[in-house]
């Protein structure tokens, strides 16, 4: 059949708008997002290294955020945002393995970034390395499982939706959301280098802003110095922290036109409902609507809200090594004086000297002040960019072994030597914790000499040798965890090292916590080297950001003069005081190949230890209810007739099954319905910073158990009835999962 004129005509002109999309656009950009929340029960949380933490419920949910810029027929570089404590390297080499059995090799190792926000609130057990998985009870399955499946899926969306778009930089100054938690050490630098920066802590946050031809704004990523410990030791919801709660908040923002207020922004569009607005018949609509039975459901079950949600805004961590967010300062919670400047104690014991965040004593508020305050620089940083990265797209990345690397440096009379890094240990100050997490016992920050009882609790695990102890000097060693290898490695050795490119910005992947110095040592050294190596290339404007705890994972960094003073992040520099001096070493050595255009060899690989991981979590065995009582039948109902306004708090108890039974993933435990047109629409989730799920037994093992969704009534609510809904899952004897759900009886907002 003939095909019409007409038809011809806007057919080629569809082909020479498409290729004049792609000739006014300098990259092809596309951004995902995915659930990873894992185990809301019974895992320990990772990051503060308490035992005692373990989950029992969710706060908001935790994401995987990805971005991928392609040059339209050469390089592509991704970047992934976890909702996590840290990368981890086994979850890197799993992800990696996916990826070239999907796409071969179009992500790799070298193209491919890790990070993670450094929120102490999500669960463990991720990491190989037995050190990071000891108050875990060893590798934890689920959580490792989720965070793959989760990685995977944010690239795969963010390659899907590949389009030809620009990329904007913007940056500025944040100047209350973080404090020098270790000042002391700060101040070893030297003077003169300190008087070239106005803040003991980094207060830049530099912003991309990613925008589709056609579609407009897709995205936004920024990087910010300041810990993810707003959520104390002793909390146990899982939590994004601090950046996790601003990632929330500004796609919230977007997807409810882009207005900033002084409340926090709702997650669905107002609902218009057709129900009298008179009190009293909405009393008398609730009053018919009572408590549901539980209902097993026929299949898994994935609730959640309406949402247009196509924006994808991720809040990255940069050199947070020193920096708190706890920004009312460390105090004695036994009189309420500061804590001691040197060594952050309380009458010489460090348990007592804690930090307090703006919303103290209110943690969850403290969280919500930090995220916001985050999320408010970003809305400014993003409507006001109007730099655009223009030039190639580029990587560099090498594995190193950080053990025994020799490195050049500056003798004091003049000229230079070369000295070289240790094998891994940890300092009796790493033990001390911070004032964001105190450790326990007689340890204490700034301990240069160590004593002789820990001396022998130490040896019954390894003495380190006379060779490692003059290496590591001055830090007295605790756990000398690189040489230990029983039942498998206790840290790592081998260490990735990366450099990403998009035109003039830089992207410097390390895998660990720089302080604010040694970060500042890095940024300055590698941007003032890739100048001197192409000043046409690379000039003033080239940005250069250091993306922190990205690939795996090897606790801290410091200046050679912090590790002089063996505070907590002295302590946990592994690789001995010319740590800092070897990255600048290696990182120049991806910027020269970076402008040379060389590939440089990939260097050690780094083991693959799953086949090895132990785990003695308890598996969930079974779940039960009392007598006459089902999965979903609510144990302590909303009043009758209840009333409530905004900003108070509702909530319901229902019987329930262990979490770990079904992760919920891309789904809800807890949700809020609201009644329109004769039926119930979910509006509100526990991916909501105004829903909390709460989870317990009431006795340590027993298979009963029972959840409470709580929901604290945001300004933005629409006036109406309302209910609370649970969904869950149980375990029986024979291991059969099977779905449930039960609701609240219904109560009325006005």
């Amino acid at each position: 059949m003939a095909v019409s004129v007409p038809f011809q005509f806007l057919f080629f002109l569809f082909i020479l708008l498409d290729k004049a999309v792609y000739a006014s656009s300098e990259y092809l950009i596309g951004v995902g997002s995915y659930d990873i929340t894992g185990p809301a029960a019974d895992v320990n949380m990772m990051g503060y290294a308490n035992s005692d933490q373990t989950a029992s419920g969710i706060h908001f949910r935790l994401r995987a955020r990805a971005f991928i810029v392609a040059e339209p027929q050469g390089k592509r570089v991704a970047f992934v945002n976890l909702d996590a404590c840290m990368a981890s390297q086994i979850v890197t080499i799993k992800v990696l393995e996916r990826l070239k059995a999907r796409y071969g090799d179009l992500y790799t190792e070298k193209n491919v970034a890790i990070s993670g926000i450094h929120t102490h609130a999500g669960p463990g057990g991720y990491l190989q390395y037995v050190t990071y998985i000891v108050t875990s009870l060893g590798f934890v399955r689920q959580s490792f499982d989720v965070l793959v499946d989760g990685i995977e899926q944010t690239i795969i969306q963010a390659h899907q939706s590949l389009r030809p778009g620009s990329v904007y930089v913007n940056k500025g100054d944040l100047l209350d959301a973080g404090v020098n938690r270790s000042p002391s050490s700060y101040l070893n630098n030297p003077e003169a280098e300190r008087s070239r920066y106005k803040y003991n802590v980094d207060k830049e946050m530099t912003l991309l802003k990613f925008v589709d031809t056609q579609l407009g704004p897709v995205g936004s990523f920024n990087w910010f110095a300041t810990h993810g410990t707003s959520m104390s030791r002793t909390n146990s919801l899982i939590s994004g922290d601090n950046k996790g709660a601003a990632a929330r908040f500004m796609e919230d923002w977007f997807e409810n036109g882009q207005k900033v207020s002084s409340k926090i922004p709702r997650r669905v569009s107002t609902i218009v409902t057709d129900l009298n607005t008179n009190h009293s018949r909405l009393l008398d609509i609730a009053a018919s609507y009572k408590s549901s039975k539980g209902q097993f459901l026929d299949a898994k079950v994935r609730v959640r809200k309406a949402s247009k949600r196509t924006f994808v805004s991720a809040f990255c961590q940069s050199n947070c090594g020193d920096v708190s967010p706890n920004t009312l300062g460390a105090f004695c919670i036994d009189t309420g004086l500061p804590c001691d400047f040197n060594h952050s104690t309380c009458n010489g014991k460090n348990e007592l000297c804690y930090g307090r965040g703006p919303g103290y004593p209110d943690e969850f508020e403290s969280t919500r002040i930090i995220g916001e305050k985050q999320f408010k620089m970003a809305v400014g940083l993003f409507n006001k960019a109007t730099e655009k990265l223009q030039g190639k797209v580029g990587y560099q990345h090498a594995y190193v072994d950080f053990s025994n690397l020799q490195v050049t440096v500056p003798k004091a009379g003049g000229g230079s030597e070369t000295v070289k890094t240790c094998p891994a240990a940890m300092g009796f100050g790493f033990a001390a914790g911070t004032t964001d997490g105190p450790g326990a016992f007689d340890f204490k920050q700034g301990d240069d000499k160590g004593n002789a009882f820990w001396r022998l609790v130490r040896n019954v695990l390894r003495t380190p040798g006379p060779e490692q102890v003059q290496c590591q000097k001055p830090k007295p060693i605790l756990l000398d965890t690189g040489e230990m290898k029983t039942p498998y490695d206790w840290a790592p050795s081998i260490l990735p090292v990366q450099m990403l490119r998009i035109g003039q910005l830089v992207i410097l992947s390390v895998p660990g916590e720089f302080t604010t110095m040694a970060g500042r040592r890095l940024r300055d050294a590698v941007k003032s080297f890739l100048i001197s190596l192409d000043s046409k290339e690379f000039s003033n404007n080239l940005h250069v950001v250091i993306a922190g705890l990205t690939n795996t994972y090897s606790q801290y960094i410091t200046t050679y003069e912090e590790y002089e003073v063996q505070r907590y992040e002295g302590a946990s520099t592994l690789y001995g005081p010319h740590t800092l001096t070897a990255y600048i070493q290696e990182f120049k050595k991806l910027a020269t190949a970076l402008v040379d255009g060389q590939t440089l060899p990939s260097g050690p690989q780094p083991p693959d230890l799953l086949d090895k991981q132990i785990s003695l979590l308890a598996p969930v065995v079974v779940d039960s209810t009392p007598l006459g009582v089902d999965f979903g039948d609510v144990k302590a109902d909303v009043p009758p007739k209840s009333t409530f306004r905004r900003g108070q708090q509702v909530n319901a108890t229902f019987w329930s099954g262990c979490p770990r039974n079904d992760l919920m993933t891309e789904g809800s435990f807890a949700v809020v319905e609201t009644l329109r047109g004769g039926k119930w629409v979910p509006v509100y989730d526990d991916d909501d910073f105004s829903v909390k799920f709460k989870w317990s037994r009431q006795v340590k093992l027993s298979p009963e158990s029972q959840a409470t969704v709580e929901w604290r009534i945001p300004e933005s609510a629409v006036a109406g009835v309302y209910r609370l809904r649970h969904y869950g899952a149980s375990k029986s004897l024979f291991g059969a999962i099977t779905s449930f759900s039960g609701a609240s009886s219904a109560f009325v907002v006005v």
